[in-house]
């Protein structure tokens, strides 16, 4: 059967799958570690908004970054630390005593991953083209806002002001843009 062989893949298994142009192997992956990322965040947060957000930024991090994981290291370690690292940027943005770990503000160090080689390039490459075809799919509101929160790293009040519309509108619009980029991903590959 089609899907058992994503059930029983391992972590590694479905990131080859993934670079070879495998949409349906990154649904795997976000579906074996979205659930316990979404509790994490929705512990530390207490916002269910705020958590969407958080998680489909790491995934869509981990989408781009996916040829820069090195195979030695368990992916759950790898998304951890990309999730770690956006819920420590999300903290200087709200400007809030907030931490993921209950380590007192220490943070767990990750061995770096070695520059990539051509090769990693050629692919990062080729998933990044991939991305902004995603991206031209989108429909122009949508994509605006993808630009104006991931490329231009605006804060949602920045957002809200730069295009006059209310806070709260533009929360819920990021968050639709978000899941429709991912439905893209996840869709066409």
């Amino acid at each position: 059967m089609e899907v058992e062989k994503y059930i029983v893949a391992s972590d590694a298994d479905l990131v080859r799958m993934v670079i070879g142009g495998d949409g349906r192997a990154f649904e795997h992956l976000f579906d074996r570690y979205g659930a316990s990322l979404h509790r994490l965040y929705l512990g530390r947060t207490g916002n269910a908004d705020d958590t969407d957000d958080l998680i489909q930024e790491v995934f869509v991090k981990a989408f781009l970054n996916l040829s820069s994981y090195d195979a030695r290291y368990a992916f759950g370690q790898w998304i951890y630390t990309i999730a770690k690292n956006t819920f420590i940027d999300y903290v200087r943005r709200r400007r809030d005593d907030l931490s993921i770990d209950n380590t007192r503000g220490e943070y767990i160090r990750q061995p770096a991953s070695p520059a990539p080689d051509p090769e990693e390039g050629i692919i990062r490459s080729q998933q990044w083209a991939q991305f902004e075809g995603h991206l031209a799919k989108m429909s122009p509101k949508y994509r605006r806002l993808v630009e104006l929160r991931f490329f231009k790293e605006l804060s949602y009040e920045e957002i809200a002001a730069q295009l006059s519309l209310p806070l709260g509108t533009v929360k819920t619009q990021i968050h639709r843009a978000r899941t429709q980029l991912c439905t893209l991903i996840a869709t066409n590959g």
